[in-house]
Parts: structure tokens; C-alpha cells; sequence
């Protein structure tokens, strides 16, 4: 058994760091991986249904930064698929330094429209997957004496509240609140576990969404020129916060949310405003139920 850095034992293989990235083929998590690789980590990254894009990562970090990238497909929403996709990661990387907790997704459904299969798919994935996959990094790293990081992906809508996000968002804010406990938990292990929580990134570039024939996104670029710092976030923006809090320049940091938002929420001002909805509030948004029920009057 070698001894880490910080003196503690662990099963090296050698010393590159390693890390797994949760929903990486592309946008925020793809950007977090090719800063990791660019950082000197090998990783492990895992997919939900966009496999090509997923190789095509593997090998630009390969021949761009000359690090090894492992490709696992996940459905991280289903029972047991994130235990799982933790331990054919670690097989391949044969040792573990960070884990990001990245894959989710953002469903909006007002409280009137709130279906189950949406409470259920969110709370699965962007909660209880979360936690099931940094009890496995928390135990493997004890286990091996390594003084790891664990850091999630969560979102700047767990600090403010925005119209039909009451699932989305407060699901952030759980996993928010819940690395704090968490902290306390490992500290004692060298571990750290802190979140970032970005705010409008553009996960498509331009030149993507024309080579799909899709149109170019009117709202990020309006809400970019509204934002503080006067732009939208990229996916470099998020991987970069996510190399600091794994680095030993953030050593001394633990149980910490990072906003990575440009200073979108400071003002409290809103993302858009529903077209017709201005009598009502900026936070009016029409909902299913509500049309059901003035078609139910006329």
C-alpha cells in the first residue's frame, strides 16, 4: 500500500487523479469533464441516450489533453443504476478522487399540473441518485484512505423560487441543505462535499443547435444581456468551479454551495415574463389547470 499525499493509505496505481462525471455527453457535464482532463484527470463519464456524443467527448479528451475516459451508459433514474455505474467506474479507474454528481434534468410543472411521474423522476434522479452515488464515494474513499471530493451540480433555483419549479427547484434546495450534514459526516476523513449551482448556462452552442436546424436561442441571449456580469453562462464557467473546489486551493472549504450565476438571482429579477401575464404579476404562469377551467366556463 503507498502512501498518499497527505500520508494516508491508499491503493494507488499511479498518480493521476481520477474522477467520475455524472451526465456528461453534453452541456454542463461535458464542460466539467474536459476541464477535469484538462486539470490531469482520467475519467469515467456516464450517459443516459446520447452515445455519440458521449465517444466523441472520450476522444477529444484523449487526444486533446491525453488523459484516459471511460464511457458507461446510465439510466441514473432507475433503482440501483447509480451504485452500479459507481462501481464499473471505479473497475476502470482503479482508484477515486472526486465524484460529480451532474446527470439530471429540469421538468417545470405548476403545483395545478404536478403529475407523480414527474415528482417520482425528479426525486429519483436529482435527489436520491445524488445521494446514493456520494455514499459509495464517501465509503470507497474512507475504505481507502483517500481524502477525496464529492461535489454536486445543483442549481441557483435552490435559492430562489421561480414559478412551477416547486419540484425542480426544491429538490436542489434538499440537496442544498443536505451536504451540510454530509459534511459534518465525512469531515473527519479528509473528505470535502460541496455544491455549484450555476444559473443560466448555454449547454448548445450556436454552431450545435444549426447543425441540428434548430433556431437560435432568442431567451438566453435576451436574459444574457439582463445578467450582471452582462452574459449567460458556458459549461467551462461551471467545470472551472468544479476544478477550484477539488483542488488543494479549496482545501478549506467544505459543506459550501457555489453559485456560478453571474449574479442573475442578486437582484431577484425575473428570467421572463409570461406574455399577457403582466396584470398578474411578473411570476403568472398559465397552467394546464387553468385553461381547463375557463374552457369549462365558456
Amino acid at each position: 500500500m503507498i502512501q498518499d499525499e497527505h500520508g494516508n493509505g491508499g491503493e494507488h496505481t499511479d498518480s493521476v487523479k481520477k474522477a467520475i462525471v455524472t451526465g456528461a455527453s453534453r452541456g454542463i457535464g461535458r464542460g466539467i469533464a474536459l476541464c477535469l482532463a484538462k486539470d490531469g484527470y482520467d475519467v469515467a463519464v456516464s450517459y443516459s441516450t446520447q452515445e455519440r456524443d458521449a465517444i466523441e467527448l472520450a476522444k477529444e479528451i484523449k487526444e486533446k489533453y491525453g488523459r484516459e475516459c471511460h464511457v458507461f451508459q446510465a439510466s441514473l433514474q432507475e433503482p440501483g443504476a447509480g451504485v452500479k455505474l459507481f462501481g464499473q467506474a471505479v473497475e476502470k479507474l482503479r482508484r477515486l478522487d472526486l465524484l460529480v454528481n451532474n446527470a439530471g434534468v429540469t421538468r417545470m410543472e405548476s403545483l395545478l399540473d404536478l403529475t407523480e411521474e414527474t415528482l417520482d423522476y425528479l426525486l429519483n434522479l436529482n435527489f436520491r441518485n445524488y445521494l446514493l452515488m456520494a455514499r459509495e464515494a464517501a465509503r470507497y474513499m474512507v475504505k481507502h484512505g483517500i481524502r477525496g471530493g464529492i461535489i454536486n451540480i445543483t442549481s441557483s433555483r435552490g435559492e430562489r423560487a421561480y414559478p412551477s419549479d416547486l419540484v425542480y427547484g426544491g429538490l436542489k434546495a434538499g440537496i442544498n441543505r443536505a451536504i451540510q450534514s454530509a459534511a459534518l459526516d465525512v469531515a473527519p476523513y479528509g473528505i470535502r462535499i460541496n455544491n455549484v449551482a450555476p444559473g443560466a448556462i448555454r449547454i448548445r452552442s450556436e454552431e450545435d443547435i444549426k447543425k441540428q436546424g434548430g433556431e437560435k436561442n432568442r431567451f438566453l441571449d435576451e436574459l444574457g444581456g439582463r445578467i450582471p456580469l452582462g452574459r449567460v453562462g458556458l459549461p467551462e464557467d461551471v467545470g472551472n468551479a468544479v476544478v477550484f473546489l477539488a483542488s488543494e486551493k479549496a482545501s478549506y472549504i467544505t459543506g459550501m454551495t457555489l453559485r456560478v450565476d453571474g449574479g442573475l438571482i442578486l437582484p431577484g429579477m425575473p428570467e421572463r415574463t409570461e406574455p399577457g401575464g403582466a396584470d398578474r404579476g411578473w411570476g403568472y404562469r398559465k397552467s394546464v389547470f387553468d385553461d381547463s377551467i375557463n374552457d369549462q366556463k365558456d
